[in-house]
């Protein structure tokens, strides 16, 4: 008679959760200061920017000195100023966390996502519950089985 086969059966099960709320951010780029002049038949003491007072502030107009070339004659003049932005004095970051958005020219805001009724499970026999949260949430869920024979 013959010997019975023989074979080792080794299982494995892993299953993991994973839930996730975005988080609200917002970036802001502070703009420079410009200024530009152009004309004809005018003569110029030009302007121009000034440097500004501090490492936070922004900087101004110089304005310049403008006259006609030929009193009568046509003439055209155009003269632009973009003042660009100051740095508020509350942007001090404490605890990683910005007291208040600074205003300035350039502000790209995210809102946060809401987590609501998200939840998720697996239970020992692999059985998942995954409940969808709000805007900005994610619920994934993983139950793996491994089967090896010898």
């Amino acid at each position: 008679m013959a010997a019975p086969a023989h074979a080792d059966l080794i299982t494995k099960h892993s299953s993991s959760v994973q839930l996730t709320v975005d988080a609200a951010a917002s970036q802001a780029t502070r703009l420079g200061s410009s200024y530009s002049v152009s004309g004809s038949n005018v003569s110029a003491t030009l302007g121009g920017l000034t440097a500004p007072v501090s490492a936070t502030a922004a900087a101004t107009m110089n304005s310049g000195t403008y006259t006609q070339t030929t009193a009568g004659s046509a003439f055209s003049f155009t003269e632009t100023f973009n003042q660009g932005d100051a740095i508020p004095s509350n942007t001090t970051i404490t605890s990683g966390v910005a007291p208040s958005l600074p205003a300035f020219g350039s502000v790209t805001t995210t809102a946060g996502g809401v987590a609501g009724s998200l939840a998720g499970s697996i239970d020992s026999a692999g059985t998942m519950s995954l409940t969808a949260g709000g805007a900005g949430t994610s619920a994934t869920g993983q139950f793996v089985s491994e089967i090896t024979i010898r």
